[in-house]
């Protein structure tokens, strides 16, 4: 295969040429620096283009907006945290039993979500987590339970099981009740536990 280049796969974006790609991961780290300097809420497109040593239309052309900026940073943090998920240590990675791996899970994408809370706001329309995204997540914790014996629709099980994992019910749970972080982590659990009836 050394020498053969493949043609991507229908539905595909078309392969991002190397310096198109090398300009957009260095907008992407001048934005998160930015963030990790001043916050979400008080990163502007200008700032970026600055950081990053590009014009501010280089920004916009690259993704559209602020919000498509946000989003952006969003799918890369989503693509790392996916990688833990695949190949990375045990419990949240392969190795350990499927019970822990999900309540690894679980603790990983609540601590993720709250990491993340500014960043998704910001992002607006273009945050709501892409379907790739959310076909992972839902695939995993499939896979989990019919290795934990599950039966019955696993597909509907997973989405009950992370319904409660997205922003909108964590805020409410953490804001609006006044639950901690550890509350809201054990009723996950709890709920984990019922479903698979151990």
């Amino acid at each position: 295969m050394d020498g053969i280049r493949l043609l991507p796969l229908a539905g595909e974006p078309p392969a991002e040429r190397s310096d198109a790609a090398r300009n957009r991961e260095a907008l992407l780290r001048a934005a998160a620096e930015l963030i990790d300097h001043c916050s979400v809420e008080n990163v502007t497109m200008d700032a970026v283009a600055q950081r990053a040593g590009v014009g501010k239309g280089t920004v916009f052309r690259r993704f559209e907006s602020r919000e498509g900026l946000m989003a952006a940073l969003l799918d890369h943090s989503e693509t790392a945290w996916q990688a833990s998920v695949i190949s990375g240590p045990p419990p949240l990675g392969p190795g350990a039993p499927p019970l822990e791996r999900l309540h690894a899970f679980g603790r990983s994408r609540i601590e993720i979500t709250l990491t993340s809370a500014a960043l998704i706001r910001a992002a607006g329309q273009a945050g709501s987590r892409a379907y790739a995204a959310a076909a992972f997540t839902a695939m995993h914790v499939r896979y989990l339970l019919s290795q934990l014996g599950v039966h019955g629709d696993l597909g509907y099980l997973a989405t009950a099981l992370l319904a409660p994992l997205e922003i909108p019910i964590l805020e409410q749970q953490l804001g609006l009740e006044g639950r901690s972080v550890d509350e809201v982590q054990a009723g996950w659990e709890d709920l984990v536990r019922r479903v698979v009836a151990l």
